[in-house]
């Protein structure tokens, strides 16, 4: 029985040492990634953090649309946190409907380079007609920003609806 215990006990040690590097993030509420994205409206004395692919702001998140959907939803920071292209993995979300949209998930195009791909943070319908939605940003030559948006509901569009998998749904 001693062996059985010390065998177990050896494999849940070996388990932990081969865990995937990345996980799915601490869990959060969809009411705090709306409040940690609005947050940077005026993070920067008042104003609205600027967009920089290459730098971090003072919370240690990529100035950029994926470092801010990370920081919004408390995911990795630098130099884990994950870039469009990983957003869009089951390693951080699941794919949905646009019609499944709620607050706090994601809107993404992960095709192209790294100047065409984007993510935005899904906060509502504009309308009952549900032809436009508000979504907070951190777009190029703006900084943060929060706008309605179509993203997704073209036909053929290349934006994809995900839900973050660290969200928790109340």
């Amino acid at each position: 029985m001693r062996v059985l215990a010390i065998a177990a006990a050896a494999l849940v040690a070996l388990s932990t040492l081969v865990a995937p590097a990345y996980a799915a993030g601490a869990p959060i509420y969809r009411y705090e990634i709306i409040n940690r994205a609005n947050s940077w409206l005026t993070a920067n004395n008042g104003t609205r953090v600027p967009y920089d692919q290459n730098r971090k702001w003072t919370d240690g998140y990529r100035m950029d649309c994926s470092g801010y959907a990370s920081m919004a939803a408390r995911l990795d920071k630098v130099p884990d946190a994950p870039n469009t292209q990983a957003l869009i993995t089951t390693t951080w979300t699941s794919p949905i409907a646009m019609s499944e949209l709620k607050r706090g998930d994601l809107v993404i195009d992960a095709i192209g380079d790294g100047d065409n791909r984007h993510v935005v943070i899904f906060d509502r319908w504009t309308d009952s007609t549900r032809t436009r939605y508000f979504a907070y940003e951190q777009r190029g030559g703006w900084g943060t920003d929060w706008r309605s948006h179509t993203y997704g509901l073209e036909a053929n569009s290349e934006y994809k609806a995900r839900r973050l998998l660290n969200v928790i749904d109340k």
